[in-house]
């Protein structure tokens, strides 16, 4: 088993020989470790780009810029719109690869502009294991890498690093995309996008762990963590929900009693392949 120190190395080397680097930086756990990473080994080569657009709740692009300003990065934001690309917007379940393509496209001109060699992305060794199409994207483009996949690096090690370097993000939640939210086959909309960026922040004020509000066009699956499931269960905080939800453009509001689960709405996939 290859050493936690060896990674590091694998990773130091990586970034020192790529010499300039451009990290896609959400102010998740993965890019906001990368970033701070790139910071210590190349300094003022090293710089956060945050792309934002409708997909992005205004919440985490507000986190992302504290974050950076944190891990002591210089910072970019630079607005994009998956929207623009008919096959991110008919959200087959390819959504992520499309997405990807376009937003990193978009990073890769923009560091070309600025005379940037590299554009860092975030995934990690654990993300070989599900479903990410996004990734084929990362493959299919010249200039960009996935470092701390290339150095074998987990989720659990990166939190355990970032707590080492003080970098504020190692015990904070997995965060997506608010595309993620929407069924396959529902085209992603600016309306459907804020209607989920709403409610998750509304359901959010009664849960002290995850909360995913998913799109399924006039239906509302409310997921948390199975801890908060009896307070949002409660008869009259469910009600106060539903109401809000339903003033939101929901018909009907339903609660997930398997509570919050990363990549819940691939399970139609898997139900497909085992027909």
């Amino acid at each position: 088993m290859v050493q936690l120190t060896e990674k590091i190395n694998k990773l130091t080397q990586m970034l020192k020989e790529m010499g300039t680097v451009a990290v896609a930086f959400s102010g998740g756990v993965d890019s906001s470790f990368l970033a701070a990473a790139a910071q210590r080994v190349v300094g003022d080569h090293a710089v956060a780009v945050t792309a934002y657009s409708e997909t992005l709740p205004e919440s985490e692009r507000q986190e992302a810029i504290a974050i950076a300003r944190q891990i002591g990065i210089r910072h970019v934001l630079l607005h994009i719109s998956e929207l623009v690309s008919e096959d991110f917007v008919a959200n087959t379940p390819d959504r992520c690869y499309f997405c990807k393509k376009e937003r990193f496209d978009a990073l890769r001109q923009w560091a070309d502009a600025e005379a940037i060699a590299w554009v860092l992305e975030g995934s990690n060794a654990d993300d070989q294991s599900d479903y990410r199409p996004g990734m084929r994207a990362v493959d299919e483009l010249t200039g960009v890498r996935s470092p701390l996949l290339e150095a074998g690096l987990t989720k659990e090690e990166i939190r355990a690093i970032s707590k080492e370097w003080g970098v504020p993000t190692w015990n904070k939640p997995s965060a997506a995309c608010l595309s993620s939210r929407v069924a396959f086959g529902l085209p992603v909309t600016a309306e459907r996008l804020k209607q989920i960026e709403l409610a998750e922040a509304f359901v959010k004020q009664y849960c002290s762990g995850q909360v995913r509000v998913r799109h399924h066009d006039n239906l509302a699956r409310i997921e948390v963590s199975q801890e908060d499931i009896p307070a949002l269960a409660q008869p009259d905080r469910a009600a106060l929900i539903s109401t809000e939800l339903r003033k939101l453009g929901f018909t009907y509001v339903t609660l997930d009693l398997a509570g919050y689960r990363t990549g819940s709405m691939n399970a139609v996939l898997h139900l497909k392949d085992n027909q």
